[in-house]
């Protein structure tokens, strides 16, 4: 089979197409044919009679062979489990937030999403004593790294910690209506790849090393792709 071959049509087809390359992105990433958007057959992109993509993240995630999250370039993606050791190495080699301050806030919700397991926006939020993205008064947790009526984005916290692949999206939770069917967008519940996968092993690979693989395997996997977009994509 070959990258244009095979159309996705339900949540198998997706989750075998993310083992057979390794690394998907979600949405059109500049590589031609090398997302799910553009695998997806038509019929079931934003289909209003048929469910999609949208709602085949959940269980692929479930099926355990594949992780997702905001991993290729600030968007959605998947890696599979058999990749996703290298990955995370290469990745928590680098630094993603801006300044010290930045990494202290990210390293508090980090420990936090670790102490407590896994946690939805909102109960991150409660946990850390926010309101509508502004740190509340009695909350102290922060009180070291930001000014008490700072806007503080947890969406941006969270961005960067799955581009460092240090937390994961672990499902997707619907709200439901009184007869007990679900609506609306899903709401992503976040947690380590440790906690959803176990260790990571990487059989002693430096970051270098394991970036070296990854871009091996995308260039013998996309011959005619552009180096540098693949390079864009590891990151």
């Amino acid at each position: 089979m070959t990258l244009f071959e095979d159309k996705i049509r339900c949540a198998e087809d997706m989750e075998q197409q993310i083992l057979q390359w390794g690394f998907l992105p979600f949405f059109r990433c500049g590589i031609p044919g090398f997302s799910i958007e553009e695998r997806t057959a038509g019929e079931y992109w934003f289909s209003n009679e048929e469910e999609g993509p949208w709602e085949w993240k959940g269980p692929v995630i479930r099926e355990g062979h594949c992780a997702y999250g905001k991993l290729f370039n600030k968007k959605a993606g998947y890696v599979s489990l058999d990749w996703l050791p290298h990955l995370a190495n290469y990745r928590r080699s680098r630094h993603y937030a801006k300044d010290e301050d930045t990494a202290a806030l990210d390293d508090i919700v980090l420990q936090t999403l670790i102490s407590e397991g896994s946690a939805t926006v909102k109960e991150l939020r409660r946990m850390l004593g926010f309101t509508r993205g502004k740190r509340q008064r009695e909350a102290t947790d922060l009180a070291d790294v930001c000014p008490i009526h700072q806007k503080i984005s947890l969406d941006s916290i969270l961005t960067r910690l799955m581009m460092g692949l240090h937390i994961v999206i672990a499902d997707f939770e619907y709200y439901t209506d009184r007869h007990g069917h679900p609506y609306g967008w899903g709401v992503a519940r976040y947690t380590t790849p440790e906690t959803l996968y176990g260790q990571l092993q990487t059989v002693g690979c430096t970051p270098e090393e394991s970036r070296t693989m990854i871009e091996k395997h995308l260039e013998q996997q996309l011959p005619q792709a552009d180096k540098k977009k693949i390079a864009s994509l590891i990151g």
